[in-house]
């Protein structure tokens, strides 16, 4: 994590360094910033898995995924005023080196490395080695995994598109309305990237507080509840991006609320479903759980939904002759993909809720040698499993359930 961090502050930094002429040098250090990211943020959950258990470790990796929305929505704040203080777009890739300084110390001095699986076993840990290749076959094998990891996809593609596209839409939507002359570099006014991150760092606090909270108070009646939360998340933002893209044409404040109210339900998912992989993957296999998930997620999901919108966007765009409100719809047309997603991702959660007792039941059997749940650890010690018992074991277990 210190390394990932270290890669992720320096190629951020010197990327506001490049010049005109050296383009192509930008691209390369900002897809180094996501190497750097990427390796920081497949581990530190696990992490927290290691250390806490039940609705303890719940609430902690609501806290830690809470600020997953925070940061996007503090970015456009911070960016776009450095940026308009300094006159120079540079400075607003200044800003994370600066505070992620702080933060490499904090993770040099004070996070603690326990054994993997410690909380699950009394501070023992789980021991066994397999390899990279059994890890994945038997993460395939995990219908739950497979199923939330394409919900996770989908919950990324609406963020990324909505990040990348909204303030530009609701400028857009301004100037088709007569409200703000046409510009030439969008969105024509930093207003809108102010409000818009206010409204994703309240509605990520807000969402995820509220996602933890209900799964805190259900999973204990209903063992299916916490992937049934991430499905009702997307299938209920589904109507409210709808609504926010034909709305815009005519109310702003009313296309707000509707932002506000989707972005809060595409918020429950965050803490909710990094846990569902906690708890239904065995500690030694976690971190590479969570690569291959942020991997597919962002591959499928916030890396190419601006793209895909965009080229929708050029495409309709092309259809008919340039002008400020044929540019807008063009753009409110192509935003459309999202309340798709939406219900899409919706579907992928509860397929995953069909398996999911089973999946959590074969993982805590693996941890503690016996049918208990991760978060009531018995006093008996872990088993040790060797890499062919491990599979092994796995298989028939699965085959039982």
């Amino acid at each position: 994590m210190i390394g990932g961090l270290i890669v992720w502050l320096v190629t951020a930094a010197g990327s506001s360094l490049v010049t005109e002429s050296h383009f192509w040098l930008l691209m390369l250090l900002r897809g180094m910033v996501g190497i750097g990211e990427a390796s920081y943020s497949t581990i530190a959950p696990t992490i927290i898995a290691d250390l806490f258990v039940g609705t303890k470790r719940s609430m902690i990796i609501c806290i830690f995924y809470i600020f997953i929305p925070v940061g996007s929505g503090l970015g456009y704040i911070t960016g776009a005023g450095v940026a308009s203080l300094t006159g120079d777009w540079r400075w607003a890739l200044r800003i994370t080196p600066i505070l992620g300084v702080v933060g490499l110390f904090l993770l040099v001095f004070l996070c603690p490395n326990p054994p993997r699986g410690a909380a699950e076993t009394h501070g023992e840990g789980v021991s066994g080695q397999s390899s990279y290749l059994e890890d994945v076959k038997c993460l395939l094998k995990n219908k739950t995994y497979l199923w939330s990891t394409l919900g996770v996809t989908a919950t990324a593609f609406l963020s990324g598109a909505l990040a990348f596209w909204m303030p530009t839409f609701l400028s857009r939507a301004q100037v088709s309305q007569g409200l703000r002359p046409a510009c030439v570099e969008e969105p024509c006014d930093s207003t809108d990237s102010y409000i818009f991150g206010a409204v994703t760092v309240l509605t990520g606090i807000l969402g995820g507080i509220l996602g933890s909270g209900l799964s805190r108070w259900l999973r204990e009646k209903f063992p299916k509840s916490d992937p049934l939360i991430c499905a009702s998340g997307l299938l209920g933002a589904a109507p409210c991006l709808f609504i926010t893209i034909f709305v815009a044409s005519t109310n702003i404040p009313a296309t707000y609320v509707f932002i506000f109210f989707g972005e809060i339900l595409i918020s429950l998912n965050w803490a909710v479903m990094a846990d569902i992989l906690l708890y239904v993957v065995i500690p030694t296999r976690r971190s590479t759980a969570e690569a291959l998930q942020i991997s597919v997620g962002h591959l499928l999901g916030d890396a190419g939904s601006p793209f895909l919108v965009g080229a929708i966007s050029d495409a309709l765009s092309k259809s008919k002759p340039v002008s400020p409100e044929w540019s807008f719809h063009s753009l409110k047309y192509s935003l459309l993909v999202c309340p798709v997603v939406g219900i899409l991702g919706g579907l992928f959660f509860f397929l995953s809720s069909l398996y999911v007792i089973g999946d959590r039941k074969a993982a805590a059997q693996l941890v503690e040698g016996g049918p208990r749940e991760p978060q009531d650890p018995s006093s008996e010690p872990p088993i040790e499993l060797s890499n062919g018992d491990k599979t092994n074991h796995e298989d028939n277990l699965s085959q039982r359930i």
